[in-house]
């Protein structure tokens, strides 16, 4: 099975897929991800808490920032 993905926009209802280098008569399965907000408007704060990964790591990281002696300081001039 081969894979192939576009990001497309629906225009007149229809999907605007470039030419797919396909057989005539060739079946495929379509699965659409459908963005509910234009990617521009999508909230930072809200992508990056979007899954439960992120959500943990950003926390631990947050609290690691209440502790300075953890800190680990880098001089610019050194780098």
């Amino acid at each position: 099975m081969n894979a192939f993905k576009y990001k497309v926009t629906i225009k007149n209802g229809k999907l605007d897929l470039p030419p797919l280098d396909l057989p005539e008569g060739t079946i495929v399965e379509a699965i659409l991800l459908v963005n509910e907000k234009p990617e521009s408007e999508v909230d930072e704060t809200e992508y990056l808490l979007s899954t439960e990964a992120n959500r943990r790591n950003l926390m631990e990281a947050l609290e690691e920032l209440k502790e300075p002696q953890k800190y680990i300081y880098i001089d610019p001039a050194n780098l």
